[in-house]
């Protein structure tokens, strides 16, 4: 079991901390080519070329193609956890592959969100199920990939003594992940005047921070030797926090950024989607404008959307979110810095640093 003695490294944030190095990230890319063969390999075993071939295609399209944070972070943590001398290149592979695990993880609710929204596009590109030889086979590439991630577990894991914990954060995770996705969809298929910011955080703490934030750090310290659940219990609670931080950023980004940047053209508003910018304009909206709200919002005319936004711009949204992101930033340093134990805080304040006053 790893030592607790070194868990007092608390360190000043410092405006110049990058979750990883552009060598560190070219590391980690390097290594896919090599997980898309242990896969492909795999479906070559049952005498299926073709499907091997799909396979390898739906990896390559919708796995690393993004910012990679999840699983970048997932290597970065583990390499923050232990001790220099167990940095060698046998674990250090291993912790990518584990951060590709996430990435693989991560491309599947992208996968199966994008057809459930009707989104069109992605990172930049067509959603995979938006490809004309695609379609409604997207769904079982969704499934291929998240399978794919217990081979590689399997292959690369077993016999270690925290194995079993990897497979079960996993399971855990798909299914907190999806209860989040269950109650985000119903609650879009509701009267807007239902949305409350209670609800709104079960979704996000469910849909996106647990596997967004709590995933990668849980995973790598199983790895680095971390048992007790207590600890745990602390890094869950603070990444969470972030979690819910970055979704109302995501939030604000799919309605005011830039989508040249964004990578994806936002339709919250039109989905119907409960968010933090919905919540807090009900919260503050007169009369007239929640009437605005009921006719315009969850609706596809452009017109309509346009006037959401202007109403979010009239009620100060824009000036709120900035005071908000500025506060929480500074709040979640501050429990950062009264954790008395468990991962270095400078682990922490590297995955804040890599969110705050994001434009993407």
């Amino acid at each position: 079991m790893r030592s607790l003695s070194t868990v007092n490294h608390s360190v000043p944030l410092a405006a110049n901390f990058t979750a990883v190095s552009k060598s560190e990230s070219r590391e980690f890319m390097s290594v896919f080519p090599d997980l898309v063969r242990d896969l492909t390999d795999k479906t070559k075993k049952y005498d299926r070329a073709d499907a091997s071939k799909w396979f390898a295609k739906a990896l390559q399209y919708n796995v690393p193609r993004g910012k990679k944070n999840r699983g970048l972070v997932t290597v970065m943590a583990y390499k923050i956890l232990v001790d220099q001398n167990q940095l060698t290149p046998e674990n250090l592979r291993k912790a990518q592959y584990l951060g590709w695990c996430v990435e693989m993880l991560q491309s599947v609710f992208l996968i199966t969100d994008d057809i459930m929204d009707g989104s069109t596009t992605r990172r930049g590109q067509p959603c995979w199920y938006k490809n004309e030889d695609v379609g409604m086979m997207a769904i079982n590439d969704g499934l291929m990939i998240e399978n794919g991630i217990y081979y590689i577990l399997k292959k690369n894991f077993e016999g270690t003594d925290y194995y079993i914990k990897l497979v079960e954060l996993f399971h855990e995770t798909m299914m907190i992940t999806t209860i989040g996705q269950s109650l985000d969809v119903q609650t879009s298929t509701k009267d807007i005047t239902s949305f409350t910011m209670d609800r709104y955080k079960a979704i996000v703490e469910h849909k996106t921070a647990f596997y967004t934030f709590y995933l990668p750090v849980a995973l790598a310290m199983h790895m680095a030797g971390y048992t007790d659940p207590e600890v745990f219990r602390q890094v869950k609670t603070i990444l969470l926090e972030m979690g819910y931080f970055f979704q109302v950023q995501d939030d604000f980004l799919d309605c005011f950024g830039n989508p040249e940047i964004t990578g994806k053209i936002g339709t919250d508003i039109q989905e119907n989607k409960c968010t933090w910018l919905s919540v807090l304009c009900m919260q503050r909206a007169s009369r007239d404008q929640k009437e605005i709200m009921k006719e315009c919002y969850g609706k596809s005319d452009p017109e309509k959307v346009k006037k959401i936004v202007e109403l979010y711009a009239e009620l100060g949204l824009p000036h709120t979110y900035t005071l908000y992101e500025e506060e929480s930033y500074n709040l979640i340093k501050t429990h950062i810095q009264q954790t008395s134990r468990g991962v270095p805080h400078k682990l922490f304040f590297q995955i804040m640093d890599k969110i705050y006053r994001r434009d993407s």
